[in-house]
């Protein structure tokens, strides 16, 4: 089994992929270390072909593959596709139309957290050889082990795909999977631009100097992490991040009094950048805070009213066979208590058809949940 390591072999190879209604993609890569995944495998096959693409053979172009990516009468399918659509959106190619199987077995009845192996075993009657998941992949050349692995996640894939399909559509369920595949492929969800890596932390204050001295530090952080390629939390952890907008330290000596800083870390040439930065944001925090909606003075979610929303919950989840995070999360549950409107993907789509109603039907008396031997059941109350 040799990869494909030249762009003429690679060009052959997408032109019979290109004819195909879908394809299974996976990577292997590197991101233990370093802030950008180093990509050193890419598989891919169809019902009729597969094969590994070496991406860090000398001279390789990968814009064929980019291409197939790009075409849109192609489905792309992965398994837990996030990190692997992270890196082709890096290299300029969102895989779309997507199909992610890690989601559709949550929709089809295989529970929240069915394994890639698991999912093989059921369904396609494979075993899946783990032995080679955690080796070195930047290290050449590679052995026959490790090809043999990568080429299996995509051949095995390449089977579990239409048969995952066809039952989704049995079911009536290929539609969710696939409003689903919406949000994997927003381009927002895979945007590193510096500016906006405060939206991804939570604030736990509202002064405009809080905010300022926040957003500073968390883009300094990001900004730093990409120019370094080192991981974020290597250059400071999250938990440093809201101390630092608290105390708003602005010389050597107050950095080095936070307990969350690395030793030292105020008279070191990333202290000083960020003293800088912090300096500039604090002459004008109003200047520099964002406009940030404070969330309201709301009364804590009751507890009983959760608790019997879980209870409804896991028992939709159970008797229509999908993963109950699929459907709503603790967080969700906890804005249904104390809001009929809020804004929670609960409450929408088919999600509200499957359990959003029943949830605010119970919260209004209208259905109670009953124990019918070990099943719970929802009936309605008459008026």
């Amino acid at each position: 089994m040799t990869p494909i390591t030249t762009t003429e072999a690679l060009r052959d190879f997408c032109a019979k992929l290109s004819d195909q209604p879908f394809i299974t993609v996976d990577t292997e890569f590197m991101r233990e270390t370093t802030y950008w995944p180093k990509l050193c495998l890419i598989q891919a096959a169809s019902p009729t072909d597969a094969a590994i693409i070496d991406p860090l053979a000398e001279g390789l172009d990968l814009e064929p593959f980019l291409d197939l990516l790009r075409d849109e009468k192609i489905l792309k399918v992965f398994h837990a596709a996030r990190q692997d659509v992270e890196i082709f959106v890096r290299l300029g190619a969102m895989p779309r139309p997507m199909f992610d199987t890690q989601v559709a077995a949550m929709a089809a009845g295989f529970g929240d957290q069915v394994s890639y192996e698991a999912l093989v075993r059921q369904m396609v009657r494979k075993e899946v050889d783990k032995g080679s998941r955690f080796t070195d992949w930047a290290r050449r050349p590679l052995s026959d082990a490790q090809l043999t692995y990568a080429l299996g996640d995509v051949t095995h894939l390449a089977a579990l795909y239409p048969k995952l399909r066809d039952r989704l559509q049995k079911d009536g369920r290929l539609d969710w999977v696939m409003s689903e595949m919406e949000d994997l492929t927003d381009p927002k969800l895979y945007d590193t631009t510096p500016e906006l890596a405060w939206k991804r932390l939570k604030p736990k204050k509202w002064s405009a100097k809080y905010l300022a001295a926040f957003v500073a530090v968390a883009t300094w952080r990001e900004r730093a992490a990409q120019e370094r390629d080192q991981p974020r939390g290597r250059i400071l952890k999250d938990e440093a991040i809201d101390e630092i907008a608290t105390q708003a330290p602005t010389d050597a000596d107050a950095f080095n009094r936070l307990r969350s800083v690395p030793k030292g870390f105020g008279g070191s040439r990333l202290g000083q950048e960020l003293i800088e930065d912090l300096k500039r944001v604090l002459a004008d925090p109003e200047a520099h805070a964002p406009k940030v909606e404070r969330p309201g003075r709301n009364d804590p979610a009751p507890p009983s009213v959760v608790e019997l929303l879980k209870v409804l919950l896991k028992a939709k989840s159970d008797n229509a066979g999908v993963a109950s995070k699929l459907i709503a999360t603790v967080a969700d549950l906890e804005k249904i208590a104390v809001d009929d409107e809020a804004d929670v993907e609960a409450l929408h789509g088919w999600r509200r058809q499957l359990f959003g109603d029943d949830a605010l039907k119970l919260k209004r008396g209208e259905i109670a949940l009953v124990l019918n031997g070990p099943r719970v059941e929802v009936v309605e109350i008459e008026g």
